[in-house]
């Protein structure tokens, strides 16, 4: 069997050493004309995601690009404490890490690279047809490729997507838009590797210092209107610093003494999210990843949901003919995206509130978090493991 691979991010490599684990054939086509080293903000990485890395034999690489961060705390933005959350370690002591987007990229490349795994670079897709019991991806430069199964791992803006679920869910915009930086030079009494979540009155504030001191943060601003690139790149860096001390400065946390520590120079990001299709497959083509189903950075689980994704298509491939196999791969993931998505929404409408409902949100936060926000309220979400080896089974009828 021989796959292709659109799409050379993060799914994308996953997808390709996760099939050669299942003794699959696959060349990963990229769009961009090289790769995307340097590219990407700063993002975490949970244990459940690092555990299907473990799975490609990949984790290690990946927790030693970034710092570990195994300990998480939530206050509101007056100074008080809503609760934390202790994600349970791997069984070699791995917990979740915060790294840069680009040290996750180039892991993973490095990875498939010493594995043999090839990659096309400007192969842009603009057709998908069938061929018989072949699939067959067509690109822009006019070359083709036949393959047996097509996933689609080709990001948020899919050229996958339109082939598979051309009437499907679009991107939303989430009520916020946000930026990252890192600063030297403070004396924080935050504890090294614990990320703090402030839930502050103007906008959310989220950091965690390393232990070097450089402190890694970013802010989410609400806004009831998606910011276009260009009205937020108009503003200048000196100005956009004045406002988010505005933003951050009410509230108890050392936000605004952090944001004045950075240098001035900001990449601006509009959050948003997707529902996956109805289905998430059409013939031989199937999506994976963030070309499936777009969950906002508020769950700190796109990457992992990517490689999860990746390490259980493979299964299926695996185990039944692909005719069966996509199907099977859908059943086996969307519970569960349902529910980080459910959980995403929920976060990303805390972040957005604000007058009344910040009001409220900040009156029920404190009750919600005693009732509902003990330490295995997300044991559902960390603690998840697949078994690579064991036989994926058919949908009934």
């Amino acid at each position: 069997m021989k796959a292709l691979i659109i799409g050379g991010g993060v799914a994308g490599p996953a997808a390709a050493m996760a099939l050669q684990k299942a003794g699959i054939d696959s060349v990963i086509y990229e769009a961009h004309p090289a790769g995307a080293y340097g590219v990407g903000a700063t993002m975490g990485l949970s244990t459940n995601g690092l555990a299907a890395l473990q799975v490609l034999d990949a984790h290690r690489a990946v927790a030693d690009a970034g710092f570990p961060c195994p300990r998480g705390v939530m206050w509101l933005g007056d100074g008080r404490r809503l609760g934390e959350d202790v994600p349970a370690p791997l069984p070699d002591g791995t917990t979740a890490v915060q790294l840069r987007r680009a040290d996750l990229y180039a892991a993973l490349h490095g990875h498939a690279a010493a594995r043999g795994v090839p990659v096309e670079y400007g192969r842009r897709l603009v057709q998908v047809e069938h061929r018989g019991d072949r699939i067959v991806a067509r690109f822009a430069d006019g070359g083709e490729a036949v393959g047996d199964v097509l996933i689609g791992a080709d990001g948020m803006r899919s050229a996958t997507r339109r082939f598979v679920a051309p009437d499907g869910p679009r991107p939303r915009y989430c009520g916020i838009f946000g930026t990252n930086g890192f600063a030297h030079g403070l004396d924080l009494d935050s504890g090294y590797g614990t990320f703090h979540m402030v839930f502050g009155r103007r906008a959310f504030f989220g950091y965690v210092q390393r232990e070097d001191g450089c402190v890694w943060w970013f802010v989410n601003v609400p806004a009831a209107r998606e910011p276009m690139p260009a009205q937020l790149a108009a503003i200048p860096a000196e100005q956009w610093r004045q406002r988010l001390h505005g933003l951050l400065a009410v509230d108890v946390s050392p936000a605004a003494r952090i944001v004045q520590a950075t240098p001035p120079g900001y990449d601006w990001f509009a959050a948003h999210q997707m529902k996956a299709p109805k289905t998430w497959h059409r013939g031989r083509a199937v999506l994976i990843g963030d070309a499936a189903h777009v969950t906002s950075p508020s769950s700190g689980q796109g990457a992992a949901m990517a490689v999860e994704d990746a390490v259980e298509l493979a299964r299926c491939l695996r185990d039944l003919p692909v005719a069966q196999a996509l199907p099977a791969y859908q059943r086996l993931r969307e519970g569960r995206l349902r529910k980080v998505h459910a959980g995403a929404r929920q976060v990303n409408r805390s972040k957005s509130a604000t007058g009344p409902s910040r009001v409220l949100r900040d009156a029920m936060f404190p009750v919600l978090m005693k009732r509902f926000g003990g330490p295995q309220a997300l044991s559902w979400l960390y603690d998840h493991r697949i078994d690579f080896d064991s036989k994926v089974e058919a949908d009934a009828g």
